[in-house]
């Protein structure tokens, strides 16, 4: 069974006529639907709000068959993005991220909802912020020592702790730490940017990663160019598949994080030794299958994952 702990957030998203409609996401909330849909048996750790978007949340989170345990309902309310149109259209976002239900509990807590037979545990994106990266630390080490993977997807958000050039500063070095924990890591060319990186040199950023002795596998995604896996021995780069409409890009990385994994899980690839010995082939299959499941998710509005049915379907028709 697989575990998610990170935030499940709503984006206020402001339109031309000044109306702001609210869509229900988070990153690590979107992998957790993804992973369900593609057919993985997976548990949200955090709590959810008793406010009407947090309801919302647990309807939507059980209609795609996520696993939400024992988690309690929060009293506090759920997280928001405020998305507004700035000069240009430029968007511009205010997160409201104090005393937020997602953030409500202990590391023991959420350590004591860990399913017990635990194969991978993933976190990322606002869960890796300062404050709450020593308790998403120590539960990682607990996950960890039950011999679960840990799959870490940077994501960075800057705008979350603000211009303080010092608080930017924390934030990178509790991103760089949760990498250095995990078998799996993936970063976007906007993560590889804001983490002070070279996004021209993903070999070498990928290579730096891998140095960890922790590290297996690391995944790029590059937007219009495409995406790259690499493990020490090999590196596959595909292009964006063919004859994709692009109505909406929410929660493209989050889909492609999740049909990587449910890849490997299927193979029976997803564990520390096996992901190390990855060839060639299986990355490019691999690669075929998480891009797929993203160029699905980019055709509808919203985040909306495939199934593992439909992936597959795609993908050889």
């Amino acid at each position: 069974m697989f575990a998610a702990l990170g935030e499940a957030l709503v984006d206020l998203i402001e339109h031309a006529d000044g109306r702001y409609e609210p869509c229900l996401g988070g990153s690590v909330c979107n992998f957790t639907r993804a992973m369900a849909r593609q057919g993985q048996h997976i548990r949200y750790l955090n709590p959810l709000s008793t406010d009407t978007f947090g309801a919302r949340f647990v309807d939507r989170l059980r209609a795609d068959g996520v696993d939400l345990g024992q988690a309690p309902r929060s009293p506090w309310p759920t997280s928001l993005a405020v998305v507004s149109l700035g000069p240009g259209g430029v968007p511009a976002y205010t997160f409201h991220r104090q005393h937020v239900a997602d953030r409500d509990g202990t590391a023991d807590e959420f350590i004591a909802r860990l399913p017990a037979a635990l194969r991978l545990i993933h976190t990322g994106g606002l869960a890796l912020v300062p404050g709450d990266w020593p308790k998403v630390h120590t539960v990682l080490l607990a996950a960890q020592l039950r011999g679960a993977v840990v799959s870490v997807d940077a994501n960075l958000r800057m705008a979350v702790v603000g211009d303080r050039p010092a608080d930017q500063s924390a934030y990178r070095n509790a991103v760089q730490q949760a990498l250095g924990m995990a078998q799996i890591v993936k970063l976007s060319d906007e993560d590889v940017a804001a983490m002070g990186w070279d996004p021209s040199a993903l070999a070498d950023v990928g290579q730096r990663l891998l140095s960890n002795p922790m590290t297996q596998l690391v995944a790029f995604t590059l937007g219009g160019d495409g995406a790259m896996l690499m493990t020490r021995q090999a590196c596959v780069q595909l292009p964006v598949p063919a004859a994709v409409n692009v109505v909406d890009t929410v929660g493209a990385g989050d889909c492609f994080q999740a049909g990587l994994l449910a890849w490997l899980a299927a193979e029976n690839l997803l564990m520390a030794d096996a992901l190390g010995e990855l060839t060639s082939s299986d990355l490019e299959a691999a690669l075929r299958h998480a891009m797929a499941c993203a160029a699905l998710n980019v055709q509808r509005k919203g985040c909306e994952p495939p199934s593992w049915e439909e992936t597959r379907a795609w993908l050889c028709p």
